[in-house]
């Protein structure tokens, strides 16, 4: 009985090559991906770029044309990484818009001197105070001397200082968004249930004044009430929390004629017509 020889299959000794062919390919697939993320398209970058600007031009947060403005994206050489703009750069573009134009059309300096000349013994006593923000600047009519705690009502006292500030904003023609401030505590009253309602009544308030008393034109001026919720000092000390109830009047931009769908500008409905 002859003996059966024994297969001994064939090992193969390049069964590596196929991972590694699989692992250079997976590689080489990778590097294509960083490759064509680093090379965008730079006149894209520059159309974001200017739509962005346009839209927040819109808004009132720059001033000038998209095209010509300060802050722009320039396209780099190709291969070129994208140039960034230093800190120091933006800080500087945001400073000159607090500077010069916080909103659209407003001289924010010029306009704060005029209050400033305006309201010398409201500001001493720090029943008003102003600041501005990249969006305009902003008059903030504290309670004391103007608002009775709890109370929706313009004090006597605070008819003459709102007076004037109307006086300056209303001659020229600038539109307005009048915010209602609270501190943290409670309120519940047969008139107001909440800080909610009482910011928002003072706010209304106020804008019912600036209308019917002092001839603004409703579609210049907006009523908002905040609540507690955007506080500028600490509420946890009784200065913080008196700095807090406040009525906020925010210089936004001059105001336009509002457009209907087809650009048409759209005036107020007089009356008799």
């Amino acid at each position: 009985m002859s003996r059966r020889r024994k297969k001994h299959a064939h090992v193969s000794h390049e069964r590596w090559l196929v991972s590694y062919a699989d692992f250079i390919t997976l590689l080489f697939a990778f590097f294509v991906v960083l490759y064509s993320t680093s090379q965008m398209d730079n006149k894209k970058i520059v159309q974001v770029s200017q739509a962005i600007h346009g839209a927040f031009q819109e808004l009132g947060v720059f001033s000038g044309s998209a095209e010509g403005s300060a802050l722009r994206v320039e396209a780099a050489p190709p291969g070129q990484v994208q140039p960034i703009l230093d800190p120091s750069q933006i800080a500087g573009v945001l400073k000159g818009n607090e500077a010069g134009m916080g909103g659209q059309g407003v001289d924010v300096e010029q306009l704060k001197r005029e209050l400033e000349e305006a309201l010398g013994d409201q500001i001493k006593r720090h029943e008003i105070e102003m600041h501005v923000t990249p969006e305009g600047l902003v008059v903030s009519l504290r309670e004391v001397g103007f608002f009775a705690s709890g109370n929706a009502e313009l004090l006597q006292d605070g008819q003459a200082p709102l007076g004037r500030i109307a006086h300056i904003l209303n001659a020229k023609g600038f539109q307005l968004r009048v915010e209602g401030h609270t501190d943290n505590l409670p309120i519940h009253t047969p008139q107001f249930k909440s800080n909610w309602e009482l910011s928002t009544a003072r706010a209304t308030e106020v804008v019912a004044l600036l209308i019917e008393r002092y001839g603004f034109d409703p579609m210049q001026v907006s009523a908002a009430g905040y609540s507690q919720y955007r506080p500028v000092a600490s509420n946890e000390t009784e200065a913080g929390r008196k700095t807090n109830r406040r009525v906020d009047l925010v210089v936004v931009s001059r105001a336009h004629p509002a457009k209907d769908l087809s650009g048409q500008a759209v005036h107020p409905a007089r009356r008799g017509d």
